[in-house]
């Protein structure tokens, strides 16, 4: 599988407005232009492959301009942050969108991630 993207940096503390939503995240630091979107991507941490559902550019639902790479992490419940990780993102799902409710945004993330899912199970 081809990757679009990999990018590499250390985990830092965001908002907590993942986690909140029911999607906790691994944040890094963006410095190379990617375009803005929901990806399907991957990470390795202590030698296992978990893919993801990574978001890059600025959440345009809360009005924020600081652009990221938020990662929530399939079947992983661990503390990254200060960590090193390199995401390798594969596929763009869809662009950044501002959503008229957070509901609406949370119904959209579920369906991303089962996307995303399908995508691994046939591309595997």
């Amino acid at each position: 599988m081809n990757e679009l993207y990999k990018i590499s940096g250390t985990v830092i503390h965001g908002e907590n407005r993942g986690k909140s939503l029911g999607f906790p995240t691994a944040n890094i630091r963006l410095d190379n232009k990617v375009s803005e979107g929901i990806y399907a991507g991957s990470v390795t941490i202590n030698g296992k492959i978990y893919y993801t559902a990574s978001f890059v550019g600025a959440p345009k639902t809360f009005h924020t301009t600081d652009v990221k790479l938020e990662n929530f992490i399939f079947d992983f419940d661990g503390d990254l942050y200060g960590k090193s990780i390199t995401i390798r993102l594969y596929k763009k799902i869809r662009d950044n969108k501002k959503f008229i409710s957070v509901d609406d945004l949370v119904k959209q993330m579920h369906h991303d991630v089962e996307e995303i899912k399908v995508f691994f199970a046939s591309n595997s």
